[in-house]
């Protein structure tokens, strides 16, 4: 059983670069401008033997009304609730401020218990805010550099009381096993469940700024576990979270909104989609949301075109549908620019839903597992075969110079996405047209709609050739 530690302290003094470095890995944003970090996110962290949940927060502000900055301290606040030690922040080389000792006065009152950590300790000029940060009451500061990875060792020594004890955990099994009246369940024998079955799905919700990615996130988790409001750009950071719905385990990735990339100007906006790319790349399933009341713009379109080229598969999550006062135009509006820009992926799902209202939710998330099903769908050999004979019996490739191109099989080679390998005599002459010919009837003759298909074309070898 592992355990939480969370990273909370004012804007600016490295948690977001000390969230990479326990990780492992450059999850979070890091950049000089003060607020990067919005959401709370969370990552498996590691280090000197030590194992748990790393939380990095908000930068703390001393605001408690409606605007931005004080949703950001609610969540933060919700984070440091659920952890089991929190890991205050400060900036050595900046000293003590105000701010530090306004929040350090309420972390002293916290049910959570707080290590103090002076960050950017490196060189001379951090010396006098290590020595202030004593003033702030939450014991001796455990001086490190996040950026450079000094002083690791002495913040496992401080993290080691938080860490469940292995005899405990020991313990506590052989009594529930002693109270079930039971025997100890050999290791090779142990029952497996569904959930170890059974992959989550890893769902990217992507689109435009403002279209209501992270409300359908968090009326999807049933809690406000991502920032949302009238503001746009509010998501920057790749927000995760592992969520079960009904037999199905998924993984939800709320990312940041995509503009044109002309109008990207900021280096953390640049960052943010950078973010926004890379979790698209490793999605099985991307719920592209669009605003009701401008169905698949451009931008929508581009980022569409993407997701397909990247071999992802694809739901169109048509939000605020509450709002629409003529539906039927709208889904045809819809149908209309499906067929002209992305005409070669037939049967995308489109869902209407209602993020704010909860409307249509299950039967969204049937479309992402239905889509799912098919990008992962393998289809045998001799199907495969059969269905090129006929092809090739009612519409073989033309002619090319007075000779027809030879297709002698195919066979699948891989899913996710359905990738089909076609061995001919001539891999270079047989022309595009035909090529997307035989990847339309494909689609149609298996039932393969809304999930991009690959066709590899390979020159088999002639076995009487000499070597």
């Amino acid at each position: 059983m592992s355990f939480t530690v969370v990273l909370v302290g004012r804007p600016n003094v490295g948690k977001s670069t000390l969230f990479n470095r326990l990780a492992g890995k450059k999850l979070a944003l890091v950049d000089d401008t003060p607020g990067v970090t919005r959401d709370w996110r969370s990552a498996p962290g590691w280090v000197g033997g030590l194992s748990f949940t790393v939380v990095d927060t908000a930068g703390l502000e001393d605001v408690t009304d409606d605007s931005m900055e004080a949703r950001m301290r609610r969540q933060t606040e919700m984070a440091l609730e659920r952890a089991d030690v929190a890991l205050f922040i400060i900036d050595a080389r900046a000293g003590v401020t105000p701010l530090d000792r306004h929040f350090a006065s309420i972390l002293r009152k916290s049910k959570t218990p707080v290590l103090l950590v002076a960050n950017k300790t490196e060189g001379k000029a951090s010396k006098s805010g290590l020595y202030e940060s004593y003033e702030l009451g939450l014991g001796d500061p455990i001086p490190l550099s996040a950026e450079h990875g000094e002083g690791m060792a002495d913040l496992v020594e401080a993290l080691l009381p938080y860490a469940p004890k292995e005899d405990d955990e020991a313990e506590e099994d052989a009594a529930v096993v002693e109270a079930s009246g039971e025997g100890p369940i050999p290791i090779g024998d142990q029952p497996e469940t569904e959930a170890d079955r059974i992959k989550p799905i890893q769902i990217a919700i992507v689109g435009r700024p403002n279209v209501g990615k992270s409300t359908l996130l968090n009326s999807l988790v049933g809690e406000e576990r991502v920032l949302t409001g009238p503001e746009a750009g509010m998501t920057r950071d790749a927000i995760s979270v592992d969520w079960q719905w009904r037999d199905r385990r998924f993984k939800l990735v709320d990312t940041a909104g995509m503009r044109r990339r002309a109008r990207v100007d900021e280096k953390v906006e640049k960052l943010a989609v950078a973010d926004t790319l890379r979790v698209i790349r490793m999605a099985n399933v991307v719920m592209l949301v669009v605003d009701a009341e401008a169905i698949l713009d451009k931008q929508d379109l581009n980022i569409a075109r993407m997701v397909i080229s990247e071999g992802r598969s694809l739901v169109i999550v048509v939000n605020k549908w509450d709002i629409v006062e003529d539906r039927a135009m709208a889904l045809r509006q819809v149908e209309d620019k499906l067929e002209a820009a992305l005409g070669y992926i037939k049967g995308v799902k489109v869902v209407t839903i209602s993020a704010l209202k909860g409307h249509k939710l299950d039967t969204l998330l049937d479309a992402v597992v239905d889509t799912y099903t098919v990008w992962n769908r393998r289809i045998p050999t001799s199907q495969l075969n059969r269905w090129i004979e006929g092809v090739l019996d009612h519409h073989p490739p033309p002619l090319i110079e007075g000779r027809r191109v030879k297709i002698r099989y195919v066979t699948q080679v891989k899913s996710r996405p359905p990738t089909f390998a076609l061995f001919v005599n001539k891999p270079l002459e047989l022309p595009e047209s035909y090529q997307r010919y035989l990847t339309g009837n494909l689609r149609e003759s298996f039932d393969l709609p809304g999930v991009p298909l690959r066709l590899l074309l390979r020159k088999g070898k002639n076995p009487f050739a000499d070597e």
